[in-house]
């Protein structure tokens, strides 16, 4: 080592601090980053023939802020980012976020509700002015909690649904699928919410497990002569809606139900109406629930709609968007045929919300004799989300993608494994929805969205185009005539379905999008991270709309991602979803930076949408966090995230593991720090010399080889839990453990060379330089700051070490003979380590050890690591024992076929050790003695069962040993 390279050595060493404080340093580092550029596609555009690599971040709702499910994400994200980029690999990691249609415009009315202000008294456009102010409120805390998270994404290609060029995208595709005739408007059941007056989507509807009712009505049958086979002129139905029997099309029964074969093709009159309703056959009825007879009503709930499409049964609207009763039902013939005509309600229920009428109804049939009885019931309620109403199917005039066709080629692509799912059962999940796949409902009753690119006139002819003047030329219409733009926003999840193609500016135009450099670089992406419950809601929609509509350099329809990378939910540490209404959500931030308890409470009983559950939330609080949460900083997090990333299991995230990951943290720069320290001012050798490699440095190479091997495997199989291990158990177990330990005698020892002295100091660097690359990925902040430092130290160039090449293994470094004499020399020391324990003796005293029973080539061995197992075991001296001697009085282990003895002879006080072992005898042999007593009263005997009292005799066998042995012991000492 030159002179200047020592001196730096000893600034490098000064340069670390004391304790390490993540707090001062990832700050720091992610602004270096950013500033530099480095999370940029570094591969020069014009010509680089680098393999380019990218992941599109899926977009968070513009909605609040990050959950442990984006922290989990997010660090399984970066982790494969970081790997690839360090490969060399031409990589983007393109962010941006979603305008999240309902849970946005929802988050900003309730806002102005507690001013006293509707959205109606705004206005649209006024409306539309402050959710944007919001949005840029909101978009900024996530895009600050992901730089917190240490993810290294594009910023410059930050991307929002709502920008102008992504809003360009989804009107082309709107325009198009509409002109292949894929988008038509029609009435359709949905899920309606009566609060926020929209159609929800199934993934923003929640069943929950309620307490209610069950009530069983007579309808009587019109023809007066039928009869049940229980003699009854009436069949019973159960519903857990009164009120939707306004709505009955029909009684079901099953086709093979004997009790009701009879009746078939008969009618009931329906209470209350009096309308005509059939009683018809369908083996969707289950026989022995309930009755076994069914109310039908396909207006409200989509089982009933499914069947009375197979019956051809009327639909009959009953409620208007308040869910309150209309006074003219709407009704249509058949289900899918528009309307035809009217009914009149009932004039007595006109105009009563739906649970109001449930109650009128009731009393009604109780006071007319047709109620049977009613039951308490558990159901599943389905609230809406965002407003917590109960959800209304609701037959409604919507716009629907046809989604067949679009399906058949998503389906064919995974397939034919263009797309491949990890873990590979999920594709079974995508092919069972695929298969079942029902046309899209793609309209939404808001304010806050891409606005439907179809206008009308007041004949009620629609006219679809990107924009009103392109309708006006396209249908050719007069100047005069007035025409008006659908007032219905697009599902959110219609422009997130283009969020691979459309984020790289997609514009529709062959020629444009062959010269866009990044669509045609970094499309179709290489893996889509995401959880498994929006496979169907996402992946599968993203999957369809880019095989139509985006085409490689040869035509062939592309796929949006190669493969889709599902993991688990995060759930709390008792395996509980985490929700803020059971208040048992976790920010990661908070794990990050530590929240004191006040803090802490105040966040989880804030803003709940049932007030009356703080105090529980409060109580659980303070008993699972009392202290709070201490700041464990983000690598320990994003440490533990990859450590729980199994593949596609739901992870129990337990606060213990963060903790255990944070002390890793603190191994890795306490070490380093050792090591750097007892190189500064000392000879480090510059270019490698295998030629004075020992044991310790011929195993630890070969061990950095295997761990990266197996880090490399989890990389390319997506195992981010057992790359986490590997890394781990490399830096922890082996390196820090056992090879600093093992440099201490060699660095200490005077009779050593300088030259063995200088290449020992540079494997201790070389292999540390090389871990940190190895965890960089998941642990990029602690890796960053010790490599800026212990890297120069090498002669590694470099300005960070991000864009520093990932560690490959070399086979040719792999010493399988090393790590088995390794492997026996641990087994040899933790052999002495273990006796010492037992013996009770103190670390620092140096111990005799016999050994017996070995080999010609381990008595080399240990002759050859002699000084090495003797500092590491604390040994005085060393002898060998040939079989045929008796060793003496000693505390024994065995290693293979090699027996290892510590002399007791002078290391133990004899009167001492004989009074301890009195005492274990008394207490051993006062259990034996109870338990002799029970087995020798026959009463006991007679009367315990057979297993208790062959229970009872196992253990007095083995006090009996316990015994045997302690006695032994005793005889042994007395005769030192």
């Amino acid at each position: 080592m030159t002179e200047q390279n020592s001196n730096q050595a000893s600034n490098t060493a000064q340069n670390i601090a004391t304790t390490y404080d993540p707090s001062d340093i990832e700050r720091k580092w992610y602004k270096v980053w950013e500033d530099n550029g480095y999370f940029k596609p570094h591969a020069a555009e014009a010509n680089s023939t680098a393999t380019p690599f990218t992941i599109m971040l899926p977009p968070p709702n513009v909605t609040g802020s990050l959950h442990m499910g984006h922290g989990f994400n997010n660090a399984i994200m970066d982790a494969l980012t970081r790997y690839h980029r360090m490969q060399g690999h031409n990589t983007l990691w393109q962010p941006g976020t979603d305008h999240a249609g309902i849970a946005t415009q929802t988050v900003v009315e309730r806002q102005l509700g507690e001013q006293g202000i509707t959205r109606h008294d705004l206005g649209r456009e006024k409306l539309l002015e402050k959710i944007w102010e919001w949005k840029e409120k909101s978009g900024g805390t996530i895009t600050g909690q992901i730089r917190r998270l240490g993810s290294s994404v594009d910023w410059t290609r930050e991307r929002f649904t709502m920008d102008d060029g992504l809003s360009d995208a989804v009107k082309e595709v709107f325009v198009r699928l509409h002109e292949e005739g894929l988008i038509y408007r029609g009435k359709r059941l949905v899920n309606w919410d009566p609060k926020l007056h929209t159609a929800l989507s199934d993934l923003e509807v929640e069943s929950k497990e309620e307490q209610g009712s069950l009530w069983h009505f007579r309808y009587f049958f019109e023809d007066k002569s039928l009869k049940t086979k229980d003699g009854n002129d009436y069949l019973v139905v159960a519903t857990t809606r009164p009120e939707t029997l306004l709505g009955d099309s029909a009684v079901a029964v099953h086709p093979e139900d004997e009790r009701y074969q009879h009746l078939i093709g008969k009618n009931i009159v329906l209470p209350i109406t009096g309308r005509l309703v059939p009683i018809v056959a369908d083996d969707y009825v289950e026989k022995d629930f309930g009755t076994g007879c069914v109310k039908i009503t396909p207006a409200h709930d989509f089982n009933d709609y499914d069947l009375g499409k197979r019956h051809d049964l009327p639909v009959i609207n009953i409620f208007d968007k308040d869910a309150k009763i209309l006074s003219e039902f709407d009704w249509m013939e058949k289900t899918g045929v528009p309307v035809t005509k009217t009914i009149t309600a009932p004039e007595s229920y006109v105009a009563l919300e739906r649970y109001v009428a449930r109650k009128k109804l009731v009393a009604e049939a109780e006071a007319e004799g047709w109620l049977e009885k009613i039951e308490p019931y558990t159901l599943k309620a389905p609230r809406s989300e965002r407003s917590g109403v109960i959800v209304e199917p609701l037959l409604s005039d919507q716009w629907y993608v046809k989604i067949q066709p679009l399906a058949e080629p998503a389906i064919e692509a995974v397939k034919n494994g263009d797309i491949k799912f990890v873990p590979e059962q999920y594709s079974n999940m995508y092919m069972a929805w695929m298969n079942n796949i029902q046309d899209w409902a793609i309209s939404r009753q808001l304010w806050w969205g891409h606005r439907i690119p179809a206008w009308y006139d007041d004949a009620g002819n629609i006219y679809v185009g990107r924009n009103e003047a392109e309708v006006r030329e396209k249908h050719n219409l007069a100047e005069d005539l007035e025409i008006r733009q659908d007032e219905d926003v697009l599902d959110t999840w219609f422009s997130s379905a283009l969020w691979t193609f459309s984020t790289l500016g997609w514009t529709g135009d062959a020629q444009k999008d062959a010269e866009n450099y990044f669509l045609k670089t970094f499309h179709p992406t290489n893996v889509l991270v995401t959880g498994f419950d929006i496979i169907f809601f996402w992946v599968a929609r993203m999957i369809m709309m880019t095989l139509h509509f985006v085409k490689d350099e040869h035509g062939k329809p592309q796929v949006p991602f190669k493969t889709v990378y599902v993991h688990g939910l995060v759930r709390d540490g008792e395996g509980q979803k985490m929700s803020k209404s059971k208040g048992n959500v976790l920010d990661p931030l908070d794990l990050v930076d530590g929240i004191d308890l006040e803090t802490l409470v105040q966040k989880r009983t804030t803003g709940l949408m049932n007030p009356s559950t703080a105090p529980k939330i409060e109580k659980a609080t303070r008993k699972e966090f009392p202290d709070g949460i201490n700041a464990y900083g983000t690598d320990a997090l994003r440490f533990t995230f990859c450590a729980l990333a199994n593949t596609g299991r739901d992870i129990k995230f337990d606060m213990k593991r963060v903790e255990g990951y944070r002390n890793f943290c603190n191994k890795i720069w306490n070490a380093t720090r050792f090591v750097m320290m007892n190189v500064e001012g000392k000879q480090v050798a510059q270019t490698v010399q295998p030629e004075l490699w020992e044991l310790p440095e011929q195993w630890i190479i070969s061990r950095l080889q295997k761990a990266e091997q197996a880090v490399k495997l989890g990389f390319e199989t997506y195992r981010l839990d057992l790359v986490a291990q590997s890394i781990y158990d490399f830096i922890w177990n082996e390196y820090c453990d056992w090879y600093v330990e093992l440099t201490k005698p060699v660095l200490n020892d005077e009779n050593v060379s300088e030259a063995r002295k200088a290449e020992v100091r540079r494997v201790l660097l070389s292999v540390m330089e090389s871990a940190l690359r190895l965890a960089h990925p998941l642990m990029p902040f602690l890796t960053e700051e010790i490599w800026q430092t212990l890297a120069p130290m090498i002669g590694r160039g470099g300005d960070t070490i991000m864009l520093a090449p990932y560690p490959v293994a070399e086979e040719a470094k792999i010493n399988n003979q090393a790590e088995a004499d390794m492997d026996w020399l641990q087994a040899l020391i933790g052999a002495v380590r273990n006796i010492r324990g037992e013996m009770g003796l103190g670390n620092a005293r140096l111990l005799p050890v016999l050994l017996q029973n070995i080999s010609d080539a381990e008595r080399t061995r240990i002759e050859r690591i002699e000084p090495l197992f003797k500092a590491l075991a604390k040994v005085e001296s060393i002898e060998f024992l040939s079989l045929d001697q008796e060793p003496p009085l000693s505390s024994s282990s065995v290693v293979g076929q090699a027996s290892v003895f510590v002399p007791m002879k002078g290391l133990i006080d004899p009167k001492a050790e004989l009074a301890r072992l009195q005492k274990d005898l008394d207490k051993v042999q006062k259990q034996h003695d109870q338990i002799a007593g029970k087995l020798a009263n026959e009463g006991f005997v007679a009367k315990a069962p057979p297993a208790v009292v062959e229970g009872e005799k196992v253990k007095l066998a083995e006090f009996a040993d316990q015994l045997g042995k302690i006695k032994a012991n005793m005889e042994q000492i007395a005769n030192l």
